[in-house]
């Protein structure tokens, strides 16, 4: 194991078991709302978006127990979009991570709740454990606020289950860059702000989390195409299924392989422009994000 990649399993293993030690501080009336909040939030995953905020914060010379919590805040956030996106009002899968998605479990009502719960939880999270200065909290719930709003994931959202007639692979970028690219831009530009970077290395790191957005869902179209539910831990070819519009069905697979190269040769380039400290382990997601299987 190289020690980039090395980097990325500790900063994995930090935020797993935080997560499993992580108090809701619900009482015991609304007890069962918070298992359903922690029926998804542990089920697993690549943690993809904590590691991104743990590297860039220690690229920037902050230890990562110093950003853990704003790191924990951004997977509150991201497994708040996946519950919230199972619903059959939305994407409708009954699958998530290889066992049932939250609302087969606790039903759509309590899955809608859990999804809010989660949410409005990251946001206390770096106003009430989030170290540093008043500037630098704020500064990250902007970061946070901005990537789950209109002009982020919940627009994403929108124009993914609204698309446009004349959508094409510029559409489907843009997209693509505001459903997740928003929040891994946030994740590694919160990872900045939180080691006190300045504006250009804070503009530098959410670029390169953009781009890392953009490789991370076309690889995904092309996994929903090739994979199989056992891998993917969900339900294979849910795009094709439902006539959505896709890297894989717009350019065929063999030009969105080549459009993910041309991404990850893009995130690799302004990896280049952060601190050395960082290259290690972020060269070592970008690799993760570029051949993952599932």
């Amino acid at each position: 194991m190289s020690d980039g990649a090395a980097a990325l399993a500790r900063l994995r293993d930090l935020t797993d078991v935080a997560l499993t030690t992580l108090d809701f501080g619900e009482p015991g009336d609304v007890e069962p709302l918070a298992e359903a909040m922690r029926y998804s939030l542990l089920a697993g995953g690549k943690r993809v978006r904590p590691v991104l905020c743990l590297a860039t914060a220690e690229g920037f010379g902050c230890a990562a127990a110093d950003a853990l919590p704003t790191a924990l805040a951004l997977e509150l956030v991201h497994t708040f979009s996946l519950v919230h996106d199972d619903l059959p009002a939305l994407d409708d899968d009954d699958i998530r991570r290889g066992r049932p998605t939250a609302h087969v479990r606790f039903g759509e009502d309590i899955a809608v709740l859990a999804g809010d719960a989660l949410l409005n939880h990251a946001f206390a999270l770096v106003c009430d454990r989030q170290a540093g200065s008043d500037a630098q909290r704020v500064a990250a719930l902007r970061e946070l606020v901005s990537a789950v709003g209109l002009l982020g994931m919940i627009g994403g959202q929108y124009r993914d289950v609204r698309p446009s007639e004349t959508l094409d692979a510029t559409g489907l970028e843009r997209t693509s860059r505001l459903k997740t690219g928003a929040l891994l831009g946030a994740s590694a530009a919160c990872g900045a702000i939180v080691a006190g970077a300045g504006a250009h290395g804070v503009a530098t790191a959410r670029a390169f989390g953009v781009e890392l957005g953009l490789l991370f869902q076309i690889v995904d179209d092309v996994l929903d195409e090739t994979g199989s539910d056992e891998a993917l831990g969900k339900s294979a070819g849910t795009d094709a299924r439902r006539g959505r519009r896709t890297f894989a069905s717009e350019l065929g697979l063999v030009g969105a392989r080549a459009r993910a190269d041309e991404s990850e040769r893009a995130a690799r380039a302004l990896l280049a422009a952060l601190p050395a400290a960082s290259h290690g382990p972020l060269s070592a997601l970008v690799e993760l994000v570029a051949t993952r299987d599932r």
